[in-house]
């Protein structure tokens, strides 16, 4: 193998431990090397919607499956590819010289590549092709070897499949920094799905076409940030199905996946539809449906232009609520430019040791702070469990000198080897017994709205300021905002419409209220908000009118009756 990444001049030798780190790798289990396998209905689909039928002459390009695992989308582009070849060219004279460049499929794990091998071996005696001339085209047709290290000289009309599924800490270090260095989408915490993606966009020929089912997290999570964006400045997003609670795999997988179809041409309109039945008829339609030159009515498919822009979101959802968000980020201010601050609460890195009833932890008085938990605010107010959280830190942001505090250096020796394990210790020896957010006394006495992170709605509490946030809850303070009038905005349906927008969805509905997509909401600074709307958000506030709140919601963002109707879902 080779690459440009040489700066030190051990590359054989680095290659050579990287491979046997890959090779390793090949050998776990399917759950530990990510692989998920797609049903028929599915592979069918995306075959269809990439433009690799059997009406083509498909012995003519060039397909390529980076990772193709026990074979879900190569089996049949194998027996697409050949009943093409048989219709399309009568005198079959040269069957190893037509075929041998039609497919190029890629994977790391042995005993799979075995299998596979095989069926395709039975797939083209049936069809006629034996001997030599069968192991010559499987030879250059499997490559044993992983496709974010192979040396891969050809591009490819046609790529397909459903990248691995594996978590950047499950992959050795050293295999970890190679691929790094080759690929500039590895960015915080990504998948490695994310240089999968990024390695076959580039092997794409002009004109070409990707069809991937995978986890959509990175079309709006941060790590997907450097992706979108290799996307938005050279690719054109055609399609988007939403597959997230159809049965899109042969097992049941905590996935949240969709199909994306990407094509090497200049950017234009974004075909999308959400989660179809899985059945031939119904994805036969929807294929027709995506792909055709005016969409069909009652297709369930719309057409957004501008999904990808730079490394923003991709958007993708429907135009009636999209229009709403876009009109009020252009005419209003965002959350934090309106006077309000979102913030997490504390993470400790170790709650056994800093965290616990507020009244047996043994340390000096203050040093502990009560502490609010997402169970406490289950009901809509504040009913406190008594949990309390130990604060190492002084006002000033320093950490208290352990000598000063007797029963505080005594609980930290006590549980010492289990402080010290953790990163954020690893990393500051010195500062080994801080919690790993700094803790700001001051919050625990400043009201605030409360927001769990998973939620199908916005759940909004009030909290008067006598607790902590623990950090599986986020915080809005303001000096601003009357902060009851902004709890009713809130939870009107503003804050889901926009985090509904931004947030990546999950299983059963629900959303990720987290700072990120908070922040994208849009909020009429307080002292521009007409008096006789303050006046009735905070009566609604009192009254818990649900009715007036909507009405107070419609005139403060000046929702029009189009506007109104599209978000009735979303504020009922």
């Amino acid at each position: 193998m080779k690459t440009t990444h040489d700066r030190t001049g051990l590359l054989p030798f680095f290659l050579s431990e990287s491979q046997e780190q890959v090779s390793h790798f090949a050998d776990v289990s399917c759950e530990e090397r990510g692989a998920i396998f797609t049903r028929r209905e599915v592979v069918d689909f995306i075959l269809d919607l990439v433009g690799y039928t059997v009406d083509r002459p498909l012995h003519t390009f060039r397909l390529l499956e980076p990772s193709f695992g026990e074979g879900s989308f190569l089996i049949p582009a194998i027996e697409r590819l050949l009943e093409s070849y048989k219709a399309h060219v009568p005198d079959q004279n040269d069957i190893e010289g037509d075929l041998i460049g039609a497919i190029r499929a890629v994977e790391v794990h042995h005993t799979s590549i075995e299998i596979v091998g095989s069926r395709i071996l039975e797939i083209f005696r049936h069809f006629g092709i034996s001997g030599r001339s069968a192991h010559r085209i499987l030879d250059q047709w499997i490559m044993k070897e992983d496709f974010l290290l192979a040396d891969l000289h050809m591009s490819f009309t046609h790529i397909v499949g459903n990248p691995p599924y594996v978590r950047q800490e499950r992959i050795p270090d050293m295999l970890m920094a190679e691929y790094r260095a080759r690929y500039t989408t590895i960015y915080d915490r990504a998948d490695i799905y994310i240089p999968f993606i990024e390695r076959s966009l580039s092997k794409l020929e002009q004109g070409g076409t990707i069809g991937f089912i995978c986890a959509d997290r990175w079309m709006k999570n941060k790590y997907g940030g450097p992706l979108r964006a290799m996307v938005a400045a050279q690719y054109h997003l055609a399609a988007y199905v939403d597959m997230v609670d159809t049965p899109a795999f042969r097992s049941e997988v905590a996935a949240y996946p969709a199909i994306t179809i990407m094509k090497r041409e200049h950017p234009g309109p974004t075909r999308i539809a959400h989660r179809p039945r899985l059945d031939h008829d119904t994805l036969s339609q929807l294929s027709q449906a995506l792909s055709s030159n005016i969409i069909p009515h009652d297709s369930g498919v719309s057409e957004v232009l501008n999904v990808a822009h730079g490394n923003e979101p991709w958007l993708l959802t429907s135009l009636d609520t999209l229009a709403i968000v876009r009109r009020l980020e252009a005419e209003f201010p965002s959350i934090e430019a309106a006077g309000c601050r979102v913030g997490i609460g504390v993470a400790t890195g170790a709650d056994a040791v800093f965290i616990g009833p507020l009244a047996a932890l043994d340390v000096e008085p203050d040093r502990k702070l009560p502490l609010v938990r997402t169970k406490d605010i289950e009901s809509g107010t504040v009913v406190w469990g008594g949990a309390g959280v130990i604060n190492p830190f002084t006002d000033d942001g320093s950490l208290v000198k352990l000598s000063d505090y007797p029963k505080l250096e005594k609980h930290f020796d006590r549980h010492a080897d289990m402080i010290r394990k953790r990163n954020c210790a690893q990393k500051n020896p010195h500062a080994w017994y801080r919690t790993i957010d700094r803790i700001y006394p001051s919050l625990t006495h400043q009201p605030k709205l409360l927001i769990p992170d998973i939620k199908g709605e916005a759940h909004i509490v009030y909290e008067e300021g006598r607790f902590y946030p623990h950090h599986n809850l986020y915080y809005i303070i303001s000096d601003a905002w009357d902060l009851k009038a902004l709890q009713v905005v809130l939870q009107s349906g503003i804050a889901k419409l926009f985090v509904s927008i931004y947030s990546t969805h999950m299983r059963g509905g629900y959303l990720r209220f987290q700072a990120q997509y908070l922040r994208r909401i849009r909020l009429p600074l307080w002292e521009d908000v007409p008096s006789d709307i303050r006046a009735a958000l905070i009566e609604a506030s009192q009254l818990h009118d649900v009715e007036a709140s909507k009405q107070a919601i419609f005139a403060l963002y000046r929702l029009t009756q189009a506007e109104q109707s599209a978000l009735a879902n979303i504020m009922s």
